[in-house]
Order: C-alpha cells, then structure tokens, then sequence
C-alpha cells in the first residue's frame, strides 16, 4: 500500500487529541490537590458553628495569633471575615519601604483622606529606613497619626476593623499596627420630636454612640465624669457606655449595672437599647418603666448631675437614664426653661393631664353606674340618652379605636396626616354618635383622656397609663365601687413594690418626704434646691457646697469617698 506523508500528520493529529483528551480526563495532580482542598475549606466553611470573632479565628487557625506570613493571614480573613466574598472588606497588598504589607479595612466606614496621607508617608521609605523591626518602626516612627495601637490577636484585629478600624500587617511580623480611621455615616443632630421645647437648645441625640458622648462631653466639663465603654453581644458587639461623674454616683448601682451589662449573654441586641434593658433589668410582665429614654443632651446632663447613671448604645438616638420615679417620668425640659412659677403651673397642668388620663373614664362610669353617688353640682354628668351598646362595650371600643389611630398616624406619609385627621373626627366620631352606636360624652371624655395621654412626657408611662385606665373601666364595670376601690389599691400597691435599682417608684410620696414631694409638685427655683434627691443614694448630696457651714462635712465626705 502506498505510503502519503499527509497521512502520517493525520494520525499523528489522532494522536495528539487522544492524549489532549486524556489529559483533560485525568487532571494533573497539582489540579486534583487544589480542587481536594477548595472542596474541603467549603464544606469546612459550611459545618463552621462559631458565635464571635474569637471562636471563628480559633476554628480557622487553631490559636489566636497574628501569622508571620502573609498568605496565612489572607486566609484566615477570608474565611472570618469572607475576604474576596464581601465587597467591602478590602485588603491591600502593596510593597512599602521594601517590606511586603497588608492593608486591611471596610471601605463603608473608611476615611480617605486619613488613610491617603498615611500611605503617601509610608511611600517615601527606602529599604534602608526599614532595616530591622519593620512594622514597629511604622508603628513608632512613620505613621502620622494620632490613635495608633498594635495587637497581637488576630481577634482583636478583626473586631477593631469590623467597628471601622484599619490596619497594616507586615511579612514576618507577628503583630498588626490598628489605626482609628473611622467614618461613620450619621444625621446631622436634631430637636427630637418627642421632647421639643419652645426655648433651649436644638440638638438631639443621633445614631452614633461618639457623638451623644461628645454632645453631654460638651455640657459637663466635671474631671469625674466618666464614660465606660464596653461591647454586648456575641455577633453584633454592639458598643455599650455607662455615663456618670465619679465622685456622686452611688458606686454599688454602677458595679451592679457593670456586671449585668458585661454578663448578657446573646447573639447580639440589634434593637439597641430596648433589648438591652431588656436584659439587665427583669420586670417581667409589669407595664410600667423601670428606665427613663431621653433624646435631649441637657436632659441627660442634668440626670447625671443629679446622681444618676445613662447608659448609651450604638444606633440608638435615645438614652437610659436609671434609677427613676413615677414623678421623675412625668417630668419636661420645658418646666425648667420658664421661670418658676410658670413652670409650676405647666407641671401642674401636666399632672391634671395625666390624673385624667388614669381616672377620669372610671370615675364618669361609676357615676353613671351608682348616680346616688354624683354631687348635686354634677346632677348633669350622664348619658342623656341611651345608645344601642353597653357604655363598657363602647369604651373598649374607642379606646382600641384611639390606638388604631395612633398607629396609622405613626405610619401615615406627612401630607395625609390632616387627611386622616378628617377622617378620624368626622367619620369615627360625628357619624358613629349620630348612628347611635356611642354617646357623645364617651367620646368626649375619651378624647380627653387620650390629650392627657399624649401630654404625658414619657411615651412608654403613656402607655402604662393606658393600660391601668382599660383595667379600671373593667373593674367599674364588674364591681362598682369595690371594683374601683381595690382596682385603685392594687395600682398603687404594685408602683409601691415596683423599684428601680433600689429605688422607690412612688418616691417622694412612698416614702413620703415633705421637701422632696414639694419639689415635684412645684418647679424649684434654682437657688432654692441646694441638694440632689436622696433616692438617688449618691456620694455627694450637695449641689452648693458653699451655702452653708453643713457643707462643710459633705464636702468631707466627698474627699473620704
């Protein structure tokens, strides 16, 4: 047969595909090991059950120290902190100075023009600068800038980071140089619409735990005011501070809140503070606060001035002020921004507010219940008329009515807000009385009771009201007048046995204190209110140490503490 050169290439082409196709079917074991350990680290990654930073870095790595290769390093923030994964985790590798570093930060919390004039130092080094101990002499010499620590713990690297840290790694060093670059995105501060005022100052707390530090820092310049910081949570390690002036504060009511706060044991308090006092303080099913939340800095400067201890947490716009009193919740910056005797009579107004709030309802059905009961001036309180629902039935009724309108307003865009104000007082309430369903003194009565409601300066005490209101209309309407008698005791006995860090809720009226229960029912002037309230139990009772020759012991006192 005759031989054709063209032949030989073509079976030599067979040839080739045939091994090109076998070696696409047998990978080469380089291949074979990389893909052996991509499938290990994912199902690794997968069957990985760790609740905080530390757990996941000795998981990953077996110990928690600072690699002095880089490689190892890479590795183990891909896989704590999904490096390469996360779009916002940035690590930056580059030479500087001859030395092979890492930069690594969150680029949603980076400031730039920090991190670019330290880079731009950093470049103008020479190998020779760097001869031995390369990133201590960053660290000591070349970085310019002010907040600068170094960490040996991986874990303590990658939690400064996630807070908005940065920090350099270095070939061959077993410890990291962090930088506080942080920039968080925040609202500029504003009047809160809870507490508004009609003269005072116009910021309010934000979202960012530094900067309602830096608003009270701002009204109390006293060296013994203190802010603890700590972190809560296993997953969020949401930043916590315990704020007080050393040398007033009663001590034991800080180690006790100190330990609470560092003992929480949780995933984490997304909600902030309301999770948070969740937690150290166990008041179960009770209505009523143990806390008061404030947004105002003077409000909380003059808290802490007082003897009290406020408690911030990260993005929260509000404050914990503890320990408190049914009176001190009824209480507005405003009382304090008139002169006394207008302030006076504003708490006075606020107080009829909320007494009606409370009582008003039971005591009208009472009267409509028992008439016998009605003084001969008030012959004219009562239905006129009889309605087609029972008065209880029609009480519950608005009163879940109020409450749905109180909802909807909170959710309601601004521009329908006068829409479903209309709506609310020409359907809800014309309509429904001139249909027969209520009587017009039941919706009269409950929107008083509603106003006293919303006057009340604490939201959550609001609320409590409310619901010691609807248990009374209750006991009224199945007991009479025992139902309104023992309803009434048992309130009050429960606020008596209610306490706040040792402290009385019903404080100054159980225990009573004539001195201090005047200054709850009228607005002190200044001068005239030289001591802090004694239930706060503070160091210091005395707010002008040079008023008297009695001073002269607190101020005693007050040196031995």
């Amino acid at each position: 047969m005759e031989h054709r050169p063209d032949q030989d290439h073509q079976e030599d082409g067979a040839i080739g595909n045939e091994g090109y196709t076998a070696g696409k079917e047998e990978m080469s074991p380089w291949k074979k090991r990389q893909a052996q350990e991509s499938a290990h680290y994912k199902h690794k990654k997968e069957s990985e059950r760790s609740d905080n930073v530390e757990e996941s870095v000795l998981y990953w790595q077996g110990k928690d120290d600072i690699s002095p290769r880089m490689k190892d390093n890479r590795e183990t923030l891909k896989a704590v902190i999904g490096l390469g994964e996360t779009f916002d985790v940035v690590f930056r590798e580059m030479t500087l100075g001859g030395r092979h570093i890492g930069y690594l930060f969150l680029n949603t919390f980076a400031k730039d023009q920090v991190m670019v004039e330290v880079l731009k130092r950093l470049t103008y080094l020479t190998p020779d600068d760097l001869s031995t101990d390369g990133l201590q002499s960053y660290f000591e010499n070349y970085i310019p800038h002010i907040q600068v620590e170094k960490s040996e713990k991986m874990s303590v690297v990658i939690n400064k980071v996630l807070t908005g840290y940065s920090a350099f790694f270095m070939e061959g060093e077993r410890f990291s140089v962090i930088l506080d670059t942080r920039n968080y995105p925040v609202r500029n501060p504003e009047e809160p619409s809870l507490e508004r005022v009609v003269r005072g100052a116009r910021d309010g707390f934000t979202e960012t735990m530094l900067t309602n530090v830096g608003l009270v820092r701002r009204r109390l310049r006293d060296p013994g005011l203190k802010f603890e910081a700590m972190q809560v949570g296993r997953r969020t390690r949401t930043d916590v501070c315990l704020g007080y002036i050393d040398d007033i504060v009663d001590k034991v009511m800080v180690d006790t809140v100190r330990d609470k706060i560092k003992n929480v044991d949780l995933d984490g308090i997304p909600l902030a503070d309301k999770q948070l006092e969740e937690t150290i303080i166990n008041k179960g099913w009770n209505p009523y606060p143990l806390v008061r939340y404030s947004e105002r800095p003077d409000v909380v400067a003059s808290h802490i001035m007082e003897g009290r201890l406020v408690i911030f947490v990260d993005t929260s716009p509000s404050v914990m002020i503890l320990p408190t009193t049914f009176f001190d919740l009824c209480q507005h910056a405003e009382e304090n921004r008139q002169t006394a005797f207008m302030g006076s009579y504003l708490r006075w107004v606020r107080f009829i507010g909320i007494f009606a709030s409370m009582f008003l309802l039971p005591m009208w059905l009472l009267m409509v219940i028992n008439p016998e009961l009605k003084p001969a001036f008030l012959d004219f309180i009562g239905p006129q008329k009889e309605a087609h629902l029972p008065l209880i039935a029609q009480f519950i009724i608005v009163e879940l009515g109020v409450d749905l309108m109180r909802m909807a307003a909170v959710h309601t865009p601004t521009p329908l807000a006068s829409a479903m104000g209309l709506i609310a007082a020409i359907l809800v309430g014309d309509i429904a009385v001139k249909t027969g369903l209520f009587v017009n003194e039941v919706v009269l009565y409950m929107a008083v009771a509603a106003i006293g409601m919303f006057a009340t300066p604490s939201y959550e005490l609001g609320l409590a009201n409310r619901l010691i209101r609807l248990f009374l209309l209750i006991a009224v309407a199945i007991f009479h007048v025992p139902g309104f008698i023992v309803g009434t005791t048992l309130i009050i006995l429960m606020l008596t046995l209610h306490r706040s860090y040792n402290s009385s809720y019903l404080w100054p009226f159980i225990p009573f204190n004539a001195k201090a229960m005047a200054s709850i029912l009228f607005r002190m002037p200044v001068l005239n209110a030289p001591n802090r309230p004694s239930s706060n139990k503070t160091r210091d009772n005395t707010r002008m140490p040079n008023t008297d020759a009695s001073t002269d012991s607190n101020s005693g006192n007050r040196q031995e503490h």
